[in-house]
């Protein structure tokens, strides 16, 4: 007997969309320009899980003096990025793509730094959200340009209005953090 939990998925469960291909979609954007937006969301996508994944393991992990208001704040920025990444999946699979769900895809995609498997101090959490965030910034900003130089505007707007604005706010609230420490 097979153990299904080890040996993958049965020969019976085809996969009906292979990951880079586009299924139809009726939003008169043309295939071209609905591939690179959903190239450049779904990087921005696997930048955000690796976000969401640090500020919980931050906030798993906080402690000293300002530990009540660290654990508040990691899991609130932890289910804002949460909100985003769902945002982000659902304009990809929107356009036609398939988006990156999994963990060993974020780690293929996202150039953001891993946290260590052990606990780290205030100052390194800080330090390693910040520059996530900014990561994340300088990519957002040219492929939210690039979008609405494409035509796509919904792209465009989701990325500045979501992406963007949601880690710029969540990068000055972690460096005044990080200033006070």
């Amino acid at each position: 007997m097979t153990n299904r939990l080890t040996s993958g998925p049965p020969e019976s469960s085809p996969v009906i969309q292979q990951f880079g291909s586009l299924a139809n979609s009726r939003l008169k954007l043309s295939a071209q320009v609905r591939i690179k937006s959903v190239s450049a969301l779904n990087r921005l996508l696997a930048h955000t899980m690796a976000i969401r994944d640090l500020y919980k393991k931050a906030h798993w992990q906080a402690h000293g003096s300002t530990f009540y208001q660290l654990h508040l704040l990691f899991d609130k920025h932890h289910s804002d990025q949460l909100a985003v990444m769902d945002t982000l999946a659902e304009r990809i699979q929107t356009l036609g793509g398939v988006a990156l769900a999994l963990a060993h895809d974020v780690v293929e995609e996202s150039r953001i730094a891993r946290a260590p498997r052990g606990r780290e101090s205030v100052t390194n959490q800080l330090s390693r959200l910040l520059d996530a965030h900014e990561l994340l910034l300088e990519e957002a900003r040219p492929l939210a340009r690039e979008a609405a130089e494409r035509g796509d505007d919904g792209t465009n707007d989701l990325i500045v209005g979501d992406v963007v604005r949601t880690n710029e706010l969540q990068s000055w609230f972690v460096g005044e953090h990080l200033a006070a420490t």
